[in-house]
């Protein structure tokens, strides 16, 4: 990236959106988690870190200061020190779990979920090398930029493992659903318009009383005020994508989205009867919140694209949210796809309203008129009224290296939430990895939620044959 690009980000204001994860309630980091195929070469790592995007980005090279005003913005900085930013983890501090290098580095990344934050006396980002292990860990602040912002800078800056001249393929979530075409006429045009006003008012006045006092009743998988002080655990669960594909073509229209909500509601229906048996009435509502992207396409972009301010693909934080409810069932007698079906009923009436977009801006006007406080605090009492969290990020379609060392996996997960439950995927080279961070004091065993997940989809598959 050029120096035009450095200049037009030097001293610019942080957005609304990324104003709310600086402020110490909802104070929220990225861990990006890379596994290695080769012993990590601590030279290569930098002299790839050098050459590519990531150094030479606006966002990456820049400090977060205070303006003239007091209000906090990007300052770029004509240099940055790398060995600052690459963190060396000793072995003795994860050798404790070395037989297992994936409970070890879950473990690793427990304490990240609720210690400190990046120093602000350089660019908001740092590398963690954990050498026993064979990975690193990106940490990287939120306000630097959300998911697709990050792995589209990651697919651009990073090379296929197998052809280290080309740029890796990047995931597509394909076309949007529901959009009426023209040649259908008026009525369709009017009964969507009306589809749209009913259900985004619906979901309006749920998402307010959800923020100022509706909950759901308590289960072994709530959290609440303060739940982002308590330690953490995490596990992942691992899924083909293949399999989510094939699930998919059981439910006519339905997506990856449509099956991974479908999984969850029916792991955590699993998870729920296993540890309290006849504890919970059928049908129970569980409220959690799904983080979508609300850039034009919904497919990951070429990182030129990302930086045209023009483009409606923009760098940053562009994302909005929506309440899903989940029902739970007993899991003896239940059709597997029927929680793929009920999924996929709720998504498109999400995705007809305006729900996410409406989020979005509600956001950025709170932040922007009430200020920091008031609007951090109402985001805050929202999330606090929720249960879970979940994401789904497209990842790279062919295996990546990093100076040259093959990446054999990429996860992500972020710091705590007041939440006792976040789930966030990440699909990479036909696999599908979601990294479960609980408060482990509420969930104590997500290795076995983990488990409920994945035996959840391996159900739809078999009842998709």
């Amino acid at each position: 990236m050029g120096s035009s690009a450095a200049d037009k980000f030097s001293d610019e204001p942080i957005t609304p959106i990324g104003g709310f994860f600086l402020q110490r309630q909802m104070e929220q980091i990225i861990h990006c988690t890379m596994g290695f195929k080769n012993p990590i070469d601590i030279a290569a790592i930098k002299s790839h870190l050098k050459t590519f995007l990531l150094l030479s980005h606006p966002r990456f090279s820049s400090l977060m200061v205070r303006g003239p005003r007091g209000l906090k913005q990007w300052h770029s900085t004509s240099h940055v020190d790398l060995d600052r930013h690459i963190i060396v983890v000793p072995d003795t501090i994860t050798t404790a779990s070395n037989f297992d290098h994936e409970a070890a580095v879950n473990a690793y990344l427990a304490d990240l979920s609720t210690s400190s934050g990046l120093s602000a006396d350089k660019p908001l980002w740092e590398f963690h090398l954990l050498m026993a292990h064979n990975c690193g860990v990106f940490r990287i602040h939120h306000a630097l930029g959300d998911g697709t912002s990050l792995m589209s800078l990651f697919a651009a800056s990073f090379r296929r493992a197998e052809e280290e001249e080309k740029l890796p393929a990047l995931g597509s979530a394909g076309k949007k659903r529901n959009r009426v075409s023209g040649e259908k006429g008026w009525w369709v045009l009017l009964i969507g318009f009306v589809g749209m006003v009913w259900f985004t008012l619906i979901f309006a006045v749920e998402f307010a009383l959800r923020c100022l006092w509706d909950c759901d009743r308590k289960t072994l998988i709530s959290g609440g005020d303060g739940v982002e002080l308590w330690p953490r655990k995490l596990a992942t669960a691992r899924f083909k994508l293949q399999d989510m594909k094939l699930v998919k073509k059981a439910v006519p229209n339905a997506t990856i989205n449509d099956v991974l909500v479908g999984v969850v509601s029916a792991g955590l229906s699993r998870y729920l009867d296993q540890r309290t048996p006849n504890g919970l009435p059928e049908g129970l509502r569980i409220t959690g919140m799904v983080v979508v992207n609300l850039r034009e396409q919904h497919r990951l972009q070429e990182q030129s694209d990302l930086m045209k301010s023009n483009s409606g693909l923009s760098w940053g934080n562009k994302f909005g949210t929506f309440l899903v409810p989940i029902y739970y069932k007993k899991s003896s007698g239940t059709d597997p796809l029927g929680y793929l079906k009920r999924a996929k009923v709720t998504m498109d009436r999400k995705k007809q309203s305006l729900e996410a977009f409406l989020s979005y801006k509600i956001g950025c006007i709170l932040m922007t008129y009430l200020g920091a406080e008031i609007a951090t605090w109402l985001l805050y009492r929202t999330v606090s009224n929720t249960n879970f969290v979940i994401s789904n990020m497209l990842g790279p379609q062919e295996e990546i290296a990093v100076g040259g060392n093959p990446v054999t996996y990429l996860r992500v997960n972020t710091s705590s939430v007041p939440q006792a439950l976040t789930m966030h995927m990440v699909s990479y080279a036909e696999r599908a990895d979601m990294q479960i961070s609980v408060a482990k004091d509420i969930i104590p065993d997500p290795e076995f939620l983990a488990k409920c997940f994945e035996e959840a989809l391996l159900d739809m598959k078999e009842a998709a044959h």
